[in-house]
């Protein structure tokens, strides 16, 4: 399997799982960098709502295109159908939002349940159909590339291409709109326009991607990859940035594994990779990570520690806590016997005459902008100017009277 796992990733597997990987990446890198405008605005939940609202559209497009005879599985049929009905649903939302008293989870949470139950009614009256007993449109649901065309392919890497490049140019009104509407809209922005090609971009992806992943799993590729990025950056283009890619893994990763090993599915499998690549993220990413979270508190744990045995050195009392010895001995401050080396000596003095001097600007300034700056591991140079620090050597007089009085 690693064999046949290295040449689908190589797109050595067959010109049509070459053709799914391209297409899979293509759309993960859509569905990742859109879905991070949909989670900045705190509307992830919107997306659910427009994936199930395809699935009534997937299967009227079947009726209507058997019922003119023609081929009811044409992918680009269904996914015109799916594409109307995800706009009708789309519009539902917005409409019970900003007409009712309901707020938009219980508007989604309506559309989302209505459309669905319509959607397995019809799929339920077309296995009753005699041409629609081997329709396969519960693929649709968790996704399959079993069976999938050539042109099926060339359909979903081609609209996953144009939705990327369309994002590409909406997306400093779309950055405006997510984290500041009220701003955006004194700025000029349209900002219901500006959210309503948010919906449709949303809506585009979840029709591209129902071959691949399905309407069920689509809402995770839109979502992990974004919740994923934060970890690793605070920057909202790199976040978006770093969401795509991870999408674009994801799809291309997912797509290479299914084509290695036919009996998995496509969609569970792109979403599962996406899913490892949260949870080591969640644990190892520098910057918002469990593991950094972990060393940051420690380094704060020892920082405190370290000034607290300073202070004690300073004002000549008793030691007794073990893991400040522990943190003092370590960095050459005192000596077995806890007497302080010279070095000790030296940085215990200036910690006490830092905390005089906090009190001494605090007693000057008597407002939060001093005082809320200090936190007892601060260096007072990295707040005070070197002329302000004179004015309170000043005043505090020479550092041998101020330990002797500390």
């Amino acid at each position: 399997m690693l064999e046949s796992f290295l040449a689908a990733l190589a797109l050595q597997a067959g010109y049509n799982a070459a053709l799914v990987a391209v297409g899979a990446g293509l759309l993960g890198i859509a569905a990742g960098a859109g879905g991070t405008f949909l989670f900045l605005r705190k509307r992830a939940l919107v997306s659910d709502a427009v994936a199930h609202a395809t699935l009534p559209g997937v299967a009227l497009a079947f009726i209507v295109m058997v019922a003119l005879g023609g081929d009811g599985r044409s992918l680009p049929g269904l996914l015109i159908g799916s594409a109307v009905t995800a706009g009708i649903g789309l519009v539902l939302v917005e409409w019970i939002a900003r007409r009712t008293r309901l707020a938009e989870d219980a508007a989604i949470g309506a559309v989302l349940s209505v459309f669905f139950g319509f959607g397995i009614v019809l799929l339920t009256v077309i296995q009753t159909l005699s041409s629609g007993r081997q329709a396969g449109l519960e693929s649709f649901l968790l996704g399959s590339t079993a069976g999938m065309l050539y042109q099926d392919a060339v359909v979903i890497a081609a609209g996953g291409a144009l939705t990327l490049a369309v994002l590409v140019l909406l997306r400093r009104p779309m950055t405006l709109v997510s984290f500041d509407p009220d701003w955006a809209a004194a700025s000029g922005v349209n900002v219901r326009a500006v959210d309503l090609a948010m919906m449709g971009l949303v809506m585009a992806v979840t029709v591209i991607g129902l071959k691949l992943v399905g309407l069920v799993l689509i809402v995770a590729l839109l979502i992990i990859p974004a919740v994923t990025a934060r970890f690793w950056t605070e920057r909202t283009d790199a976040v978006v940035a770093i969401a795509g890619a991870l999408g674009g893994v994801s799809g291309y990763v997912g797509a290479a594994l299914s084509a290695s090993a036919p009996q998995l599915p496509t969609g569970p499998i792109i979403v599962l990779v996406a899913f490892g690549l949260f949870v080591l993220s969640l644990l190892f990413a520098p910057i918002r990570g469990v593991a950094a979270a972990a060393w940051r508190h420690r380094r704060f744990q020892l920082d405190v520690h370290r000034r607290q045995g300073l202070l004690a050195l300073a004002r000549g009392e008793p030691i007794f806590d073990r893991l400040t010895l522990k943190v003092l001995a370590h960095d050459g401050l005192i000596r077995p016997d806890r007497v302080a080396t010279d070095a000790g000596a030296a940085q215990a003095a200036k910690v006490l005459r830092d905390e005089k001097r906090w009190e001494v600007a605090r007693s000057i300034h008597r407002d939060e902008a001093v005082s809320g700056r200090y936190d007892g591991l601060t260096a007072i140079e990295s707040v005070l100017t070197r002329d302000e620090i004179a004015e309170l050597d000043r005043r505090l007089g020479p550092p041998a009277a101020v330990e002797g009085a500390g």
